[in-house]
Order: structure tokens, then sequence, then C-alpha cells
């Protein structure tokens, strides 16, 4: 029997199992998975959380006013969307291929040294220059923080999909009163 509260589960000691909810997977995504395979899943819920965190700052910023130039008659959340010209869908789009060429662990990359030292985990783009001390810290402080990050990221995708969705019903301004008033 399996329940959404798995303590038997190989995963059960994974970061991200946390109190209250423990190893949560009430639909046995990861039921039957080898350990690449949850990897992979746990690095794919990390970059959505990341590009969640970044989507609620953007809406929050957007939706306060704040534009690049050039770009002030751009409305805020969904009516955006038409109004973004189609060059800069085209860069946008351009930009975000870019970053998830570069934004990998090289050291499977054909044409890379073979003395790159690669990373700790799925998520880990530390490229030796820019370290901010993570590797003078212990592996408890680092579980810590790949936790609270992670948490950090569920967070923002129920945040980013409230506003989604207040947004789409046409109240937003009731849960953002220091936004715009229609």
């Amino acid at each position: 029997a399996t329940s959404a509260l798995n303590a038997e589960s190989p995963y059960a000691k994974e970061i991200g199992a946390q109190i209250p909810l423990g190893f949560w997977d009430p639909l046995d995504v990861v039921g039957d998975v080898d350990q690449a395979e949850f990897d992979r899943l746990r690095y794919v819920e990390l970059k959505h959380g990341r590009v969640a965190m970044l989507a609620v700052v953007g809406y929050l910023v957007t939706y306060a006013g704040v534009r690049f130039p050039g770009a002030e008659d751009i409305p805020a959340g969904f009516a955006a969307l038409p109004a973004v010209p189609g060059m800069v869908w085209a860069q946008m789009v351009a930009t975000w291929a870019l970053m998830e060429a570069a934004n990998r662990d090289q050291a499977e990359t054909p044409g890379v040294s073979s003395s790159w030292s690669g990373s700790e985990f799925k998520g880990d783009f530390r490229n030796g220059f820019l370290d901010f001390g993570w590797d003078k810290q212990t592996d408890e402080w680092k579980a810590k923080k790949r936790a609270l990050e992670l948490n950090q990221g569920r967070a923002a995708q129920m945040g980013i999909l409230g506003l989604m969705v207040h947004d789409q019903l046409g109240n937003i301004n009731a849960i953002l009163p220091l936004g715009p008033q229609p």
C-alpha cells in the first residue's frame, strides 16, 4: 500500500522531504524510478522553482509600473502577451535557448577539458569562478540551503499560479492594492 506520506520510500531522506509532510508523492510519480531519474525530476522541480521565483518578482515589479525604457506602454500580466512586439519575442526565445545551452554540467560536453570538476548536484551551475564560499561550508549547511531553495521554489510556483489565476479572474487589484487601479 502506498500513501502520500511514504516514510519507507528510498527517497524519504532526500532533500525536500521535510516536516510536516515528509516525503510527499501523492501521485506516486517516483514509485518505481531509479536514483538517476529521481535526480532528474528533482532538478526539473528546482529549475521550475527558480523560474517561478523570477516570474513572481517580474510580475510584481511590472504590476507596480516599473518598465524598461521604451516599454512604458506595455501593460502588466497577461495583457502584455499580445502587446509585446514579435522581434522582442524572438530575442527572448533566443536568450532562453542560450541560457539552456550554457547552464548545464559541462563535464560531459564534448570538447570540454577533462579537468572540469563538474557539479555537486544537478542544478549546481557554479563554474569555479563564482562560488560565494559554497565549497567552504559544511555538508549540513549545504543541505539546509538546498532545502530552502527547493521550498522557496515550491512556494513561488504556487505564488505565480495564484497571481495568474487572479489576473484571469480580473480581480488582481483586490490582492495587490498598491498597483495601478482601474
